[in-house]
């Protein structure tokens, strides 16, 4: 894919030299920069029109990933960011999920993810860069939440919030059985694969 740009930002250059070197034999075209401030100066220069993407560790020394999305957001500056780590936990998921990221990786990553991820990164962004065809799965979003019933609802909210099937079923005062079901119903409705697809969808249906 020659017209793609795909930006990574990680203080190591071991990790950010492999991932380069997977992602150009795919035909991308590959920025690794090892400090988040150069990498934020880099993002905020972007002029890339289309499928373009950031790979962006979350803990980093000086800016995390965290604080570095947060300064791109507050400038307008919109680029998709897939967060990686190797300290993964729900909280810090939820929480990047909450500013708009694609997805969240743990480290080692699994490629098959990471290119699905992309993918969704680069889809994105081409909306983002074609608002009639953003408007368009705005609106399938849309539809989707609205096919869903109360209770499933309610499981959603639970979801994108971050918490276990277990804590769900003791806030809502219903089984763990019954929450998975209406969890798997949920998913099917939304066409998620995974909770972070549904924070995605949420998170686009507020904006």
């Amino acid at each position: 894919m020659d017209d793609s740009l795909i930006y990574i930002i990680d203080d190591n250059k071991e990790f950010r030299d492999s991932i380069s070197w997977v992602l150009e034999g795919e035909g991308h075209t590959v920025i690794s920069i090892d400090d988040p401030a150069k990498g934020l100066s880099k993002l905020r220069d972007n002029t890339q029109i289309r499928n373009c993407c950031c790979l962006l560790d979350i803990r980093m020394p000086c800016m995390t990933g965290l604080e570095l999305h947060e300064d791109l957001l507050k400038n307008n500056n919109y680029i998709p960011v897939i967060y990686m780590t190797g300290h993964a936990d729900i909280p810090l998921a939820v929480e990047a999920m909450t500013k708009g990221a694609i997805t969240f990786l743990e480290k080692p990553i699994d490629y098959k993810l990471l290119n699905t991820a992309i993918s969704c990164a680069f889809t994105a962004y081409n909306d983002y860069k074609d608002p009639k065809r953003g408007s368009n799965i705005d609106y399938e979003y849309s539809q989707r939440l609205n096919s869903l019933t109360s209770r499933e609802s309610e499981i959603l909210t639970e979801i994108v919030s971050g918490k276990m099937n277990k804590v769900i079923a003791l806030d809502l005062g219903i089984s763990v059985k019954t929450v998975e079901l209406h969890r798997s119903r949920v998913m099917n409705k939304m066409q998620a694969k995974t909770a972070a697809d549904l924070v995605k969808m949420v998170i686009r249906e507020k904006c």
